[in-house]
């Protein structure tokens, strides 16, 4: 009877959430309250969640100080001049273009943020894509598997949720695997590389003549070139003093037109964080509403375009050696584990806001600008001590894992890693990565248990499919990605599929070859 009921409170909470019945939150917490009461465990349901809230804390501050960290540092401008530096790079050649999408959509993934990552992404190089008559969905697929790779960071989700659900702290599953994903991150640059070989080819080679117009507005780099579909040129003014993220907007014959974000459905690493200068309007046939300049320090073109403004009141240039030697010590720090991660991300936190902000009413305007996606990330952490632990306490775990290890042949139980890295391709994709970590992978796990495979390979090996997963229609910030492009989620869905199903199955590959899986 607890294996049916598992399964049924599993199959509740995937078909609630993913019909938007109910937010995770709710669903974490009512569900599975619901059913322990069902199974006669009411009056251990207090039991059950303190314990799960006891083991969760770490996990919760890790992601909330995180959140904080690299959303003040794109506030003050960490990641502004790796934006010009890619710009430069690209020049009017559709390889580099390609390629520094890849570059830029990583980079700017370390905040953790899919929403932001798309929004700066793409305010970035959808001039280029524009002018160069290059594919948008290009763009888009190399953005959404560069992110899915990266997106696997402790404080980006997936490994948080991992290391929630089984109970095992967030580095003994990241830091083995980071040989792995590295594998993974080269694969989705040499597939850039390709991409953009094939699109140097359909479009001829390009030459950049940029001419500087001394006392204007605007740098304008011109565009001129033939081969390909014949003859072209144009023009794509950039902000002077500044390439950023979004700070180029097309101009010129026929324009290029602007877009503006999609608002997807809120959820935890999906939200646009306020204040950030990475907000973005909606836009009609890809969310509800219309399109509206925000207010803030966004800077927006005539078209509504969007993105970073290099003139943003919160940008501190004179301390940014500081802040690029503060992240890079952080991360190493996190790498050799020299203190739990969430000791380093609330020293690293409180350390950038006294330095940057250092008058007490800055640093609660930053805090408040991120508040809305701290709360969002760590309420579903703590919700999640609901659902693990009537999961766990009412033996509902042990008994479906029973039933699954008699419906493993006995020739793949040892296999269960790899086993758990195949499933977690599509199970990420039409699922949610709450349904997946929350509701699959315990009862993995103590399968995997059952036939001598560590918790910690199947939580590694659960991590492999997010390359795919950050395109699925589940996922809210693959709408504001679509949305800013300019293109149909069908066109993208169809295009990158293939792409993102590759990068995972070199990762989960990898991960095997290094011996973490």
């Amino acid at each position: 009877m607890l294996t049916i009921l598992g399964f049924v409170m599993i199959a509740t909470f995937l078909v609630l959430i993913m019909m938007k019945k109910m937010s995770p939150i709710a669903a974490l917490v009512l569900i599975p309250a619901f059913f322990c009461v069902l199974v006669g465990k009411a009056a251990h349901l207090g039991d059950y969640v303190i314990e799960g809230v006891g083991n969760l804390a770490p996990t919760a501050a890790m992601l909330m100080f995180a959140i904080v960290y690299f959303g003040v540092m794109i506030d003050v401008g960490l990641f502004d001049p790796v934006v010009r530096g890619i710009l430069r790079f690209c020049k009017a050649d559709p390889m580099r273009v390609v390629v520094g999408t890849a570059v830029l959509a990583a980079i700017v993934s370390l905040d953790g943020d899919g929403s932001t990552t798309f929004m700066i992404t793409v305010s970035a190089m959808y001039p280029l894509y524009k002018r160069l008559k290059m594919s948008l969905v290009v763009m888009t697929g190399v953005a959404a598997t560069a992110n899915g790779v990266m997106n696997t960071l402790p404080w980006g989700g997936p490994t948080a949720r991992a290391a929630t659900a089984l109970k095992v702290d967030a580095s003994d599953i990241f830091v083995p695997m980071i040989p792995a994903l590295a594998v993974g991150l080269v694969a989705v640059f040499v597939l850039a590389y390709v991409l953009g070989l094939r699109e140097r080819r359909r479009l001829g080679v390009l030459s950049l003549d940029e001419v500087l117009e001394r006392g204007a507005v605007a740098d304008e780099p011109v565009l001129a070139g033939a081969g390909g579909d014949g003859a072209r040129a144009g023009r794509v003014s950039f902000v002077k003093g500044g390439g950023t993220a979004g700070a180029g907007r097309a101009a010129g014959a026929g324009g290029a037109g602007g877009a503006a974000g999609a608002a997807g459905a809120p959820g935890p690493g999906a939200e646009a964080r306020p204040g950030s200068g990475a907000g973005a309007p909606s836009a009609p046939g890809s969310g509800s509403g219309t399109a509206e300049a925000p207010s803030g320090s966004d800077a927006v073109d005539d078209d509504g375009f969007q993105g970073l403004d290099p003139d943003r009141p919160t940008l501190r240039p004179k301390l940014y050696w500081f802040n690029a030697g503060l992240t890079v010590l952080l991360l190493t720090a996190m790498i050799m584990e020299l203190l739990p991660i969430p000791v380093l991300f609330l020293l690293g936190a409180a350390l950038a806001l006294t330095v940057n902000f250092p008058h007490m009413p800055d640093q609660k305007a930053r805090i408040a600008a991120h508040s809305e996606n701290v709360l969002n990330v760590t309420g579903m952490v703590f919700a999640a001590a609901v659902f693990t632990g009537v999961l766990t306490g009412t033996g509902m775990v042990d008994h479906m894992a029973d039933w699954l290890v008699d419906t493993v042949p006995d020739g793949m139980g040892g296999q269960m890693g790899l086993v758990t890295g195949l499933l977690s391709i599509p199970l990420t994709y039409f699922m949610s990565n709450d349904g997946f970590y929350f509701g699959v992978l315990p009862v993995l796990a103590e399968a995997g248990n059952a036939h001598g495979v560590s918790t910690l390979e199947i939580a590694r090996a659960s991590i492999a499919g997010q390359a795919l997963h950050m395109s699925s229609p589940l996922v809210p910030a693959v709408y504001v990605l679509v949305g800013m492009a300019k293109v149909e989620f069908g066109d993208h869905t169809r295009f990158t599929v293939k792409w993102a199903v590759l990068t995972s199955l070199v990762v989960l590959g990898a991960g095997i070859l290094f011996g973490v899986i």
